[in-house]
Formats: C-alpha cells, sequence, structure tokens
C-alpha cells in the first residue's frame, strides 16, 4: 500500500484520492498569465475534486531570457514576473475548507538549454535591495542558461551536475478579498519557493472565497536551501497535479505532507518571525489532530521538530516546521 492511501487527502478529502477526471491547461489555453493572486479574473478551468490537472508552465521570467548575452534589465518589466498558471475553480469549495494539491510529476518543457539562473540587479540575500537600503553598487547582472535532463540532472559546467529535484516554487489559493503580487508568499501560498513542494508531496492550501482559484507556476530544477541569489535553476515545465478538497478542515497556512513527515509552512519577515508562524501552526495542529496537549507539543518540537529555508530573497521570507509520522502517526 502506498502512503498516498492512508494521507490525510485519502481519508479526509471528498474524492479520498480517486481520480474523477483528467484535464490539460497548454499555454495557448492559458492566455494571458496572472501576476497576481486574487478572484477577479475569469476561471481558466473548472473542475470536480479528485480530478487531475497538468499545466504548461513559464518559466519566472515567461520565457524572455534566451541566451547568456541577454542583459536581464533590458528584456524584464518589474513586477511583471512570476507568471502564473489558472486560476482553477474547484467545484464545491468554500471559505473554511482546505485544497489537497497532490504533486505527480515535474517534467522540463521545451528545447535545451531550458533552466536559467540570473543576477539580477538589488535581487538576492547577499546585496543590497530596495528593502535593505545600502550604499554599494548593484552587482553586475548575470544570465547561466542550462541544460536540464530528468536522469542525469542539471549541467552547471564541465565538472559540475547537480541532481534534477524539481518542485513548484508558487503555488496558492486567491485570497479573500486582495489582488496580492504573484513574487509574494503569505497565508494562502504563493512564491513560497519551498523545495519540499515536490512529486511525491501533498501541499494543503486554505481556501478562502467559493472555488479557491487555485493558481501555479515558477517550477524549477533544483534549488538550494534560501534560494540565495534570488533565482533558482528555473525552466518552464509541464506539471501534473491533483486536486481534492477538504470540507470544513480549515487551516490558517500551507501545510504539507509527504511520506516521511508533517510540515506548516510560515511567510514573514524577519526570518525568526516566519519560523515562529510555522512553528506555532505546528505545536497547534500536533494539539488538534494528534492527542497532544499544546504545551506538551510545544516542548516535543523543540527535541524533534525540523525546519527547512524556502526562501531569504522574497518580500517575505519562508520557512517549513516539520515532524517525523513516524513519532506522531496518523493525525485524527
Amino acid at each position: 500500500m502506498s502512503w498516498i492511501d492512508s494521507s490525510i487527502m485519502s481519508r479526509k478529502a471528498v474524492a479520498r484520492g480517486a481520480t474523477t477526471g483528467e484535464h490539460y491547461i497548454s499555454i495557448e489555453d492559458q492566455g494571458e498569465f496572472h501576476y497576481v493572486y486574487g478572484g477577479y479574473v475569469d476561471p481558466t478551468i473548472s473542475i470536480d475534486p479528485g480530478s487531475i490537472v497538468t499545466v504548461e508552465t513559464h518559466d519566472a521570467f515567461e520565457g524572455k531570457i534566451k541566451s547568456d548575452s541577454d542583459i536581464p534589465s533590458e528584456l524584464l518589466n518589474f513586477p511583471y514576473l512570476n507568471p502564473q498558471s489558472g486560476p482553477i475553480f474547484v467545484n464545491g469549495a468554500e471559505k473554511g475548507d482546505t485544497l489537497a494539491v497532490y504533486i505527480k510529476s515535474i517534467i522540463p518543457r521545451g528545447p535545451e538549454p531550458s533552466g536559467t539562473t540570473v543576477l539580477l540587479p538589488e535581487f538576492g540575500g547577499l546585496v543590497a535591495t530596495s528593502d535593505t537600503a545600502l550604499l554599494n553598487a548593484p552587482l553586475p547582472e548575470r544570465v547561466k542558461k542550462l541544460n536540464v535532463d530528468v536522469d542525469l540532472g542539471v549541467k552547471w559546467n564541465d565538472k559540475i551536475m547537480l541532481p534534477y529535484d524539481p518542485f513548484i516554487g508558487t503555488i496558492g489559493t486567491s485570497p479573500e478579498i486582495e489582488a496580492i503580487s504573484s513574487l509574494v508568499p503569505d497565508y494562502y501560498g504563493g512564491n513560497m519557493d519551498l523545495p519540499n513542494v515536490q512529486p511525491g508531496s501533498i501541499i494543503y492550501l486554505p481556501v478562502n472565497l467559493e472555488g479557491a482559484f487555485l493558481y501555479l507556476g515558477d517550477c524549477h530544477a533544483v534549488q538550494g536551501d534560501g534560494e540565495l541569489s534570488g533565482v533558482a535553476v528555473e525552466m518552464p515545465s509541464t506539471t501534473s497535479i491533483q486536486v481534492d478538497l477538504i470540507k470544513n478542515w480549515t487551516i490558517k497556512t500551507p501545510r504539507l505532507e509527504n511520506k516521511e513527515c508533517y510540515m506548516t509552512i510560515g511567510s514573514a519577515r524577519p526570518m525568526e518571525d516566519a519560523a515562529r508562524q510555522a512553528y506555532r501552526e505546528l505545536v497547534r495542529w500536533l494539539a488538534a489532530d494528534f492527542g497532544f496537549e499544546e504545551l506538551d507539543a510545544y516542548m516535543f518540537l523543540s527535541q524533534a521538530g525540523r525546519l527547512r529555508v524556502g526562501n531569504m530573497v522574497d518580500p517575505k521570507y519562508t520557512l517549513g516546521a516539520s515532524v517525523l509520522k513516524s513519532l506522531v502517526g496518523l493525525s485524527k
């Protein structure tokens, strides 16, 4: 039996892990991409819970950077970065419910080199930015185009091959009333850049309005903890997800489940507030669904909790706090 059969999605969601339909969103089907998360646009498609949706996504630069000699600032129009596919309207989803999104596969799309990483002016973890205002001049712009092979990995140079370790950098539901840039992570998900949002994982996202309005994009071939320079190996992809719906399970921020662990995700600045947010939600989850008394859960996580840095470069930083399933068992 696969761990998916005992997952929260399979035990609590409407379709209980069964496939109820299959859909495809091509680049042509998508048409206009979106740069904000919000409920003020028409959905690209409507689906029933349990549907598998395969989406052709753009890279974070909408394919505008094509060679090592390109100058990003001459081609990109900030803040029109991080194009999102969707939104996907999920039938029956209402405020207070939770979407369960099982990530089935992420495959590079288009001709090689399909991977792109860059240095952008005043963007990154070790440079002055508009938020961290310093007098030093920006670093020079630089582009590196990279071949991405599912089996061989990401070719950094003739000596170094990075593992192909793909994930969805940006995925989330619409806020209830706001329209928020797709560059920002927050309580609805968004630009978390968390490598755990990878094939074989289920991400749980709060539903804030009817239909949920699920967006996704910004897939990465590989990324280190923190996304230090502000840019991973960005790539266009063909990404398959299965979307289910858990009625009346209300969560404050995104959660994640994989074969080994449960995780809660916090996005805030400074970074310690993102950690606090993530751990607070994990404490409360253990108390609500795993039989812990809240203060005991707090003490327990001081010994058994794990912390993963998603990004330390976006308008809000993202961290995931997790605990091994083997230590806490199944949720109620």
